[in-house]
């Protein structure tokens, strides 16, 4: 398997790859600087191996508590950790459930201590607007965090490929 430097090459070589694709696809800056960044933070914070101790997990610093249930829940390749879609919907959807948490638990505390009058009906709505009002947006933001994603399955893949090849080349010699 590569290591997290091999994996973390294999990003940001493929960035100018992934960049000029999507402007070539897209014909918007906008989008495409929404799937380099994206593809960026998947491939070197928020990809595949956050189910171990790895680069990645390290690169969270004082959050990476955050990761330990997620670590604690998943034996490492999983489905849900490796799993090419599911495993970066999983992500998102686990990271989503951590950013609800501490913010309502900060919401909480603003509007207990009258320093914020919220009404979690206009919340909803709010975001509501932004998901209409901005679809290309989020859709660029998901095909760059699996792009990300994807660059670690695929580099996984490949090594495991390789190294069968060898072992079987090197039995057959062997013979």
């Amino acid at each position: 398997m590569p290591t997290g430097r091999t994996h973390d090459r294999i990003t940001l070589t493929s960035l100018p790859v992934v960049g000029g694709s999507t402007l070539w696809v897209s014909h918007s800056t906008r989008l495409t600087l929404i799937v380099c960044a994206s593809f960026l933070f998947s491939g070197l914070m928020f990809g595949p191996d956050l189910d171990i101790y790895s680069c990645q997990f390290r690169r969270w610093g004082w959050l990476r508590w955050l990761w330990l249930p997620y670590q604690k829940l998943l034996r490492h390749r999983s489905l849900f950790s490796h799993g090419p879609v599911i495993g970066t919907l999983f992500r998102l959807l686990y990271l989503a459930i951590w950013l609800l948490l501490l913010g309502s638990i900060g919401l909480s505390v603003a509007i207990y201590s009258r320093q914020v009058a919220w009404d979690w009906r206009s919340g909803i709505e709010l975001a509501k607007r932004y998901v209409q009002q901005y679809p290309f947006e989020g859709l660029a933001l998901l095909i760059g965090l699996e792009l990300g994603a994807m660059s670690h399955y695929l580099s996984d893949w490949g090594g495991s490929v390789y190294k069968r090849l060898k072992q079987s080349l090197t039995l057959k010699s062997k013979r």
